[in-house]
């Protein structure tokens, strides 16, 4: 003897994985929207000021304030590079791995720009 489900249970559980599907399609189609580096980046300031951004973009260039930053921990759970000038471009960039810092000698000149490495 042979059991087969009623032509209404088979059609609910057809819609219920196509809307399962589609959910999933949709989550991960906008997941690269506002992807942001989980975690705090935190450097100190020629004015011994602590500066502290929490979950910064994982897109662009961010600029670290007129001083620039002499010590920057990497908190977040992606790498970074650091920068001399203020729009993340030219020589003399420091790699920063996630969970480790980075601190300039008294002569270095700071960083002043960070991107992420994603």
């Amino acid at each position: 003897m042979s059991v087969t489900a009623p032509p209404t249970v088979l059609r609910r559980r057809a819609a219920i994985a196509a809307g399962t599907t589609l959910l999933v399609l949709a989550v991960t189609g906008c997941s690269g929207l506002g992807r942001t580096a989980v975690g705090p980046v935190s450097y100190t300031t020629g004015k011994d000021e602590v500066v502290s951004v929490h979950s910064p973009s994982v897109k662009g260039c961010h600029t670290m304030g007129p001083d620039g930053a002499t010590k920057v921990d990497n908190r977040t759970l992606i790498d970074m590079v650091l920068y001399t000038s203020r729009d993340c471009s030219g020589q003399g960039t420091a790699y920063v791995a996630t969970t480790f810092s980075d601190t300039n000698a008294a002569s270095a000149r700071p960083w002043r720009s960070y991107t992420f490495i994603h």
